[in-house]
């Protein structure tokens, strides 16, 4: 699910995974692949550079076009791009199969065919400046703290978390590259109620 994140230029925003089948990630209204953007912070972190570049997303000019996601969960409204998501991969029945797929990024190519035609094909420009400590996706801007906790979402899997506790391999090579130049970045990144 989804969380709200604050944001230097609109406020509170959403991030966050959308379907536990799928590693399709949201921010508010561009969408693009966890591992595409977890690749893109372990190459901006190895290579010590900070040079805007460019994350494959999906952006959605009218958000009436996302759908509605607590409908779908529900099974009620299957509306939009969501819709069509929840309707492939319907949200689980029990209550424990609430887990998100660490296998996720093998439904890709569906929800590419899902998403194509609904919303426009757009890089995000992704830029790091160091003074102030910033980080922008396109039009959206976070602090430290604020891309701190993104990145934290995306150890812990979000909610509900990773299904047994199995990270995908482009989360733990991006902790193994953010922690080898800061040991301390997942007690920075964790939820308010100050979970792992």
């Amino acid at each position: 699910m989804p969380l709200a994140f604050e944001s230097l230029s609109h406020g509170t925003v959403a991030f966050g995974f959308f379907n536990i089948e799928s590693d399709m990630l949201l921010l508010d209204r561009c969408f693009f692949f966890a591992t595409d953007f977890c690749s893109l912070v372990t190459a901006m972190v190895k290579t010590g550079q900070s040079p805007a570049t460019q994350l494959p997303a999906y952006v959605f000019d009218d958000p009436r076009d996302i759908g509605d996601l607590m409908g779908a969960i529900h099974g009620l409204r299957y509306t939009g791009f969501i819709g069509a998501v929840y309707r492939r991969f319907p949200f689980p029945e029990e209550p424990s199969g609430f887990r998100q797929n660490p296998e996720g990024w093998r439904t890709r190519a569906v929800m590419a065919d899902l998403i194509a035609g609904r919303a426009r094909r757009e890089a995000l420009r992704i830029s790091v400046s160091p003074e102030p400590a910033e980080v922008a996706f396109g039009d959206y801007r976070f602090d430290r703290t604020g891309f701190q906790a993104l990145l934290g979402y995306l150890w812990r899997g979000g909610y509900p978390r990773w299904r047994d506790r199995v990270r995908p391999a482009c989360v733990l090579e991006m902790a193994a590259a953010i922690r080898a130049i800061c040991p301390s970045w997942e007690r920075a990144g964790r939820s308010r109620s100050g979970e792992d």
